[in-house]
Formats: structure tokens, sequence, C-alpha cells
């Protein structure tokens, strides 16, 4: 056996090809976005007097992270009935459920000793309800112009703060309940400006540029650019409340003190609510009003953590380097320069990775799943820079209530004509250019991921069912998505696969044994390395993962999607690179049997984020209450990991995938 120099140049061609469509829904959104005012975004002027209505969203706790809504506890209600707001596909999924509310706000009309209503008396269940949300640390969420209602409390030298106010308080085996709210509205007189489409920082709000028209001029209004509530606990005369209308004056004076509660929770008692608003005039403008919402906090720790990811990638990569131009190069060079006679007996000496050219392209096992895989991983990782990109510019800030996960839906959907391609031109390519099968692997593309997330999710949405949350899927809503999924997903992925049986498969370099080489006994076993490769992919990023588990689970608002996408690119060339390697030592201990196991050097990364999620869990999230709402977490972890093992171990597959090709091409029997 002889061997002579090459090249492969085909490569270029293979999942650059896919690219196309990427392009062309990223231009197709920017010049739709350019012609409306994203949500959330346009400024509403009030006249000094016009009603601003005031919402509520659902009752949130993170010790049992089960949504509930609003009315399902004895506040008062609207006097023209509960009103569902419009919302889109991403506040459904996340729980969220916005009505109307009972509380009623003039622009710049202070107000004070506004009565609410008087409750009837507590029957037990409602009692025992009410007692039972007191001691899970239920928030009410209040909303006014998409401004969640936020509450600072100070504590020795720091001021802390937090969206929603509790329901109520236990305090020595008593209950009291908040029924007098002090609301503070900061407001910003609307300056004479036409808004120009700018997105600012946060994705709330345009830039003003100032223009010449004057032509409103002395009818100028406000804008809301600050919401604020201070909840207290008072005691009402109800002799005083029995003939009270809602809004009507309450006839002495509520002193508001929130560090005194006097509403004790009693059965067969009715509970009286008032509030009182003030509205206090700011230097706060428009695109600046989520700012106390968004405080940048912990910027050290971020840049830590991508200083940490690039220690890692400068090994790594000095490692890639030493293997591509000192040892493989160094290899090739000195076989290049040898005579005919002396190959040959050099062909005799040969070791390592030259010994498997006749086995390294050998198909793998299960390569339908292995197809399936790779492409279900490249439209998870192609949805994630996308939709991490968009809202790094500002697209899908916490402004736009839902349109994070509302865009993540729209770009995986999208995307399932690059998982098509890819898996059925991968597909193609194992089976030496014979495209048959194709219809087989798009359709398990299209069914594969969903069908494991549509299995977790209506699992967990049963025990939300049980459990009467606000975070169940309606009927409606599941139609919804299946309609998405068999109509648009599918259709686009058989597509993909179309495209991908069309075009032409990747030529090995090498031809393929019949007979396989026998696999030298190995000092270590193979998977310690692939399982242990996992921890330097980890490294990137569980320092940004802490901040996306609080985000997630414990009601805090996370923005720095600059941050994370630098540490998601950081991530995707640190699995190249550990892939890579990996496959390397396993050519050079003449095991060819790669295909899978690039696959897992970098996709076990999930493994170390489901271990970490189940520490978060349990040193975190200690106050997580109840069965339900732990498996509601571990639910929602495993679908997580699922994804990340699937994106990450497609990175390792492909990097690996042309590592090999490149390598070989290089020498190809005669």
């Amino acid at each position: 056996m002889s061997f002579a120099l090459g090249s492969g140049n085909k490569m270029t061609s293979f999942f650059g090809s896919a690219s196309w469509f990427v392009v062309f829904c990223c231009l197709a959104f920017l010049r739709f976005g350019d012609g409306f005012y994203l949500p959330g975004s346009y400024p509403h002027e009030y006249p000094v007097g016009e009603v601003l209505p005031v919402k509520v969203n659902s009752l949130t706790s993170i010790e049992t992270e089960l949504p509930f809504s609003y009315y399902s506890l004895p506040f008062c209600r609207p006097q023209d009935g509960i009103k569902d707001s419009a919302e889109n596909l991403g506040e459904l999924l996340m729980g969220d459920r916005i009505e109307n509310s009972p509380y009623q706000f003039k622009m710049f009309t202070n107000d004070s000793d506004v009565f609410v209503c008087q409750t009837k008396p507590l029957s037990a269940e409602d009692f025992n309800l009410l007692k039972k949300r007191i001691d899970e640390m239920y928030q009410v969420n209040v909303i006014l112009e998409n401004l969640p209602a936020i509450r600072y409390a100070r504590k020795d030298d720091f001021v802390l703060r937090w969206t929603g106010y509790p329901i109520g308080v236990r305090a020595a085996n008593s209950y009291y309940v908040f029924n007098h709210l002090k609301f503070t509205v900061l407001v910003h007189k609307y300056e004479e400006t036409n808004v120009a489409r700018v997105v600012g920082s946060t994705g709330d709000a345009a830039d003003v540029i100032q223009t010449a028209d004057k032509s409103r001029s002395g009818n100028a209004g406000w804008m809301v650019v600050g919401f604020e509530v201070v909840p207290c606990s008072v005691l009402h005369n109800l002799e005083k409340t029995k003939n009270l209308k809602m809004y009507d004056k309450y006839p002495a004076k509520v002193e508001c003190d929130p560090t005194t509660v006097a509403m004790k929770v009693n059965e067969n008692q009715p509970i009286v609510f008032t509030y009182e608003v003030a509205f206090v005039e700011s230097d706060i403008k428009w695109p600046s009003r989520w700012d106390a919402y968004l405080k940048m906090e912990g910027a050290k720790v971020h840049w830590f953590s991508i200083l940490n990811s690039l220690m890692v990638i400068a090994f790594l990569a000095g490692i890639v380097l030493v293997i591509l131009l000192r040892t493989v190069r160094r290899d090739l060079t000195r076989y290049e320069e040898l005579d005919k006679e002396a190959q040959a007996q050099m062909n005799e000496e040969l070791s390592g990775w030259k010994l498997v050219v006749g086995d390294v392209f050998r198909a793998p096992s299960h390569p339908m799943l292995l197809c399936v895989m790779v492409g279900d991983g490249v439209q998870i990782l192609g949805m994630a820079v996308v939709t991490i990109f968009f809202a790094a510019l500002g697209f899908m800030s916490p402004a736009s209530r839902g349109t994070l996960v509302t865009g993540m839906l729209f770009f995986y959907l999208i995307l399932g004509i690059a998982a098509g391609y890819v898996a059925v031109r991968m597909w193609k390519t194992i089976k030496g250019g014979n495209h048959s099968g194709w219809i087989a692997v798009s359709w398990r593309v299209a069914c594969f991921f969903p069908g494991i997330a549509f299995l977790i999710l209506t699992t967990l949405n049963f025990l939300l069912w049980g459990s009467h949350s606000t975070g169940a899927i309606p009927i409606s809503l599941f139609i919804v998505l299946l309609l998405l999924w068999f109509c648009i997903s599918v259709p686009l992925t058989l597509t993909g696969g179309y495209i991908g049986a069309k075009a032409s498969h990747i030529e090995f370099p090498v031809r393929t044994n019949q007979i396989p080489r026998e696999i030298p006994p190995q000092k270590y076993p193979s998977w310690m390395l692939v399982i242990g490769a996992g921890t330097l992919p980890f490294g990137t990023l569980f320092i940004e993962l802490f901040f996306i588990m609080s985000s997630l689970w414990m009601g805090r608002v996370y923005y720095v999607f600059g941050f994370l996408l630098i540490v998601l690119i950081l991530l995707v060339v640190v699995c190249a690179e550990v892939s890579l390697v990996l496959t390397y030592m396993h050519l050079c201990v003449e095991d060819w049997k790669w295909w899978w196991k690039s696959f897992f050097s970098s996709g076990s990364v999930a493994i170390y984020i489901f271990l970490y999620s189940i520490n978060y869990l349990v040193f975190d999230l200690k106050s997580l209450s109840g069965p339900v709402s732990a498996t509601l977490y571990l639910g929602y972890s495993l679908f997580m990991v699922t994804a990340i093992m699937l994106a990450t171990g497609t990175v390792g597959f492909i990097s690996s995938f042309c590592f090999v090709h490149y390598l070989f091409s290089s020498v190809k029997l005669d």
C-alpha cells in the first residue's frame, strides 16, 4: 500500500451552503422591523386627567414556581368585569395572564384614601387559600404602561428592589394582608418631537430626534417613566365602609406605615382594600425608563467568565496548533520527501492515525440516528445564535414581554430547512452518494427533538393543570403549537431534506477496506475521555449559567445578551477544539470509531449542566416546596440539557468531520 498527496476542497460547500436561509431570514426580519414600532417601544402620551390603565399579572413565587391567576384570591374585581389583555405566544408559554384591575389612575392627578372594595366575609376555603399563598411568599405583579411595579427597601447600607409586592406576611402565628397600596408614578413631559424608529439599548424605546414641528405646542402630554409601590397593612373601620362605592373617599386619613402590620386575616371577616397614588415629575426620559429594572450589576463577574473562557480556548488552540502544524504537517512533509522505495519501507512501519486510513470513513453504527441528531443540533444552535444576536441588538428586551420566547419559536420553525438539509446531506455522504431514505431521515429530524420536547412539556403540563396554575398551556394553545409543528416545521424540514438529497455528497478522500481493522485494546476506556471532555466547555459557561438560572427560577430579569452572545461564541469554539483534539487522540491509538465519540465529547457538557442544575436546586432553591415544584424544575432542566447536548454535540461532530476530512485528504490510496 502506498500513499500520494492530494487535496480536499469540497469541504467549503458542506455546511456553508445551508446558511443562505439564515441570512435571508435576518434581512427579512430587519426589513419587516423597519415598517413598525417594536412592541412596547412606542411612547404613549397622556394629557392631564386621562385615565391610565392599571393591569395585574399572574401571582408568582420563587417558593413554588407555580403562577396563579390574580383573581384566584379574594381580591377586589373591576366594575366592568375581568378582561384578559391581548397576549402573544411567548407570554402564554411563560405563564403570564395579564388582566385588568380595579385600580384606576388619572394622569397627573394625585389621589389619596381611595376606597376600592370590601370583600365578602372570608369563607373557610378562601381563608385557608390566602394563608397558604402568604406562606408560599406569593407576589402580586401590578403593571402600568408595561412597567411592573417596583418596590424598594433599605437594609443596612444597601437599597434592595423587587418587582411586585407580597400578598401578606406571617407574624407571631397570625396572618396579615397588605390591603392598602401607596403608588408613585414617575412621569416625564412629552417633548415636542417626532420619534424615530431607533431601538435603544433596552429595546424599550426609540431615541427622540428634535424637529421643528411645533403644531402641538401647548397640548403636550405626559409619559409614564416609572412605577413604584409601597404595600401597607391597615386596619379599616368596617362601619365606615358599609355604604361606600368603588373609588369613593375613605372617610378617614389612611396612614401607610410599611414597617407595621395591622390587617389580620380572619375567617368570616371581610377585607377592605384602599389605595393612594401620587404623580412625580421626573428627569428620566422614555428611552431610560427601564434602567431601574436593568441595573448593571456584576459586570466584573461577566468579564471574568469571558476571560476564563478565553484562557481555556487559548490552551486548547495551542494543542490544536501543535497537532496540525507540528505533528501532522511534519509527518506529511517527511513522507513527501521520501522516494518510492523509502515510502514502501516506511509504509511497513506506519503507526498511529496513518494505519486507520482504510477504516476512518467506515459508516458508524446507527448512522440515521446520528444524522438526525446532527440535523436537530444545527436547528437548535442556529435558533440560539440568531435569537441571542437580535436580543443583543435590543429587539427582544424584557420591555417587550414574551418576544424572546416568541422569537425563539419563530427562528426554530424557520431553521427546519437547515436541519433537513444538513441531516440528509450527511446521510447521503455516509451512504456514498445514495440518497434513498432521505424522506425517512427528514421525518425523523422533524419529529425527534420536537417529540422529546412535546413529551416532557405535556407531562409537566398535566402537573400544572392539576395544580390549577396559569402556567398550564391551554388546549387551544396546544392545538396552535401542533399546527405550527406539522404545518410549518415539518414541511420546511422536508424541503431542506429534498435540497440536501439533490445536492452532491461529500466524497471521502480515501477508500474504505471491505474488512474492518481490529482496534487494539486500550489502556483506558474511551468513554472516560469522552465524558471527561465535557468539563472544558462547562468551564466556559458555568458562571453565566448562574445568572441564567437565577433569571429563570429566582424572578430576576436577564438582559445582558451581549455577554451571552460572546459566551455562546466561545462555547462553540471550545466545543470544536475539544472534539478535534479527542478525535485525533482516538485516531492515534488506531481507534477509527470516531463518529459518535466526536459528537458526545462536546455534547457531554450537558451532563455537567444537569448536575449543576441539581446542585442549584439543592443549595440555591432550598426554599422550593413540594414535589410538583421539584418535578417541574427537573423536567424543564432535562428539556434544556437535551437541547444543549444536541447543539454542542453537533458543533463537535462537524469540527471533527472537517478535521478528519482535511487530514486524510492529504493521503490518498493509489
